[in-house]
C-alpha cells in the first residue's frame, strides 16, 4: 500500500507501511504505584525494554536496580520514599542517559539535600531532571506517563516538545 509521501520513511513507518528504525531503549520505573504502571505499559509499546525497581521487598519489581548502559532513562516516581537519595545514588553511579524525578517545581526538591547529605558530588545530583514530562497539565497517572514519555522522546530526538516544528 503506498502513500502520497511512499520516500518519507517516517510518514511510511506512520502508514504501517514501514517498520521504524530499531532503537536500544531501556526505561526503568523506581518505585510501584499508579504512574510507574502506566510508564511501563505505554513505555513497552514504544519499545522500550522496561524495568521497575522498589526496594521495599513487599512491593512489585526488583529490589535492587539493574545493570544499566547510556541506553536507560530512569524516572523516579515517587519523591516522598525515603529511599529516595540511596537508590537515586546507586542510579549516578551507572552511565544512564537520562534520570529524573517527578514533583512539583513549585516544591523545594527532596532528591538535592538526600543525595548532598549522601555525599554525592554537585556535578552528579545536576544530572537529574526535575520537574519531569512535558508541560501539558496533567493530573492522572496516565497523563503524567504520557507527558513523561513525550518528554523522553523529545528529549532522545533533539526536540522541545509542544506544538511549533
Amino acid at each position: 500500500m503506498g502513500t502520497p509521501h511512499a520516500n518519507d520513511t517516517s510518514c511510511a513507518v506512520a502508514h504501517g507501511d514501514a517498520a521504524p528504525a530499531a532503537q536500544e531503549r531501556t526505561l526503568v520505573a523506581v518505585f510501584a504505584g499508579a504512574v510507574a504502571d502506566h510508564l511501563l505499559r505505554y513505555g513497552a509499546d514504544l519499545g522500550y525494554r522496561t524495568f521497575l525497581v522498589d526496594p521495599d521487598k513487599d512491593r512489585d519489581g526488583a529490589a535492587d536496580l539493574p545493570s544499566l548502559d547510556a541506553t536507560a532513562d530512569v524516572v523516579v516516581t515517587d519523591h516522598h520514599r525515603p529511599e529516595l537519595g540511596p537508590v537515586l545514588r546507586d542510579v549516578l553511579t551507572q552511565p544512564v542517559r537520562w534520570v529524573g524525578v517527578m514533583g512539583n517545581p513549585r516544591h523545594p526538591a527532596p532528591h538535592i539535600p538526600a543525595l548532598t547529605e549522601l555525599g554525592v558530588p554537585a556535578a552528579d545530583i545536576a544530572r537529574v531532571h526535575r520537574p519531569i514530562g512535558l508541560n501539558i497539565g496533567s493530573r492522572t497517572p496516565a497523563e503524567i506517563a504520557i507527558a513523561t514519555l513525550a518528554g523522553l522522546i523529545a528529549d532522545r530526538n533533539g526536540r522541545p516538545g509542544g506544538f511549533e516544528f
